[in-house]
């Protein structure tokens, strides 16, 4: 018999005692290396789910739980987020003609709804302290009743006179303690700077004593805008009071 036929015989045996050995050490090793599961924790993902309703989730539950969550958490829900119209500088009130849209600076370009609601606010506060204004230049130049009488001066110089030094500390103190009320609209400076929150309907400080707010949508658009366009006609006619009496005249207008 050939050499090399006897060697190839010999080897038969070592391979199968060789393959067989590795089967024993890799069954060892998988069985040290596999970390076994026990049967209790196998049972933990058996069990449901313990917030699950018996009924099973559908849509109705889902819902449910989300606005409990979100009722949880504070702040605006998603459907106050998502079903409240879209913000539309265009049609807020104040929009008429004969200039319909007029902002020829350009303020609300880029603005957020917060920072248009902010421009508004302080519209409507400058537009009714100057009706107030234009009305005290027309009656108290000619009918001035108070502190004897004495206030006979153009509008411009009565603040000064000596009997209203007393006065005019009271009113900051009132016009202040609205302005302080009214922070409470404006949002979280980390949010926005100079921003009013949108729950906030710009000018309403909830005091309306004669009841003239209208219940319906059409007539209440109608009353800010007679308010807005007369504040603003106020507005210009007030300063050009001043600047008339001031620079001009330097004596009573009416």
């Amino acid at each position: 018999m050939p050499t090399h036929t006897r060697c190839r015989r010999s080897q038969i045996p070592m391979l199968s005692l060789t393959s067989v050995s590795l089967g024993f050490s890799a069954v060892g090793f998988s069985s040290l290396s596999r970390p076994t599961v026990a049967p209790a924790a196998a049972s933990v993902f058996a069990n449901e789910n313990e917030l699950e309703p018996e009924e099973g989730w559908n849509v109705d539950n889902l819902m449910e739980a989300m606005e409990m969550a979100e009722t949880v958490a504070g702040g605006p829900t998603t459907a106050e987020i998502y079903e409240r119209p879209v913000f539309n500088v265009k049609e807020m009130a104040g929009i008429t003609g004969p200039l319909a849209f007029f902002d020829p600076l350009a303020f609300s370009d880029g603005a957020s709804e917060g920072r248009v609601r902010f421009y508004r606010e302080v519209e409507i506060k400058h537009g009714r302290l100057a009706m107030l204004a234009t009305v005290g230049f027309v009656v108290g130049e000619n009918f001035h009743p108070l502190w004897g009488g004495d206030i006979d001066v153009p509008s411009y110089l009565a603040f000064q006179e000596t009997p209203l030094q007393q006065f005019w500390p009271a009113v900051v103190l009132f016009i202040s303690t609205i302005e302080v009320l009214s922070v409470f609209s404006f949002e979280t400076p980390s949010k926005e700077l100079w921003a009013i929150k949108a729950t906030h309907v710009p000018g309403d400080f909830g005091f309306d004593p004669l009841g003239l707010k209208p219940t319906s949508e059409k007539e209440l658009m109608e009353m800010q805008s007679k308010e807005l366009n007369n504040g603003r006609l106020a507005m210009i006619a007030a300063a050009g009071m001043i600047v008339q009496e001031t620079f001009v005249t330097h004596s009573k207008l009416f």
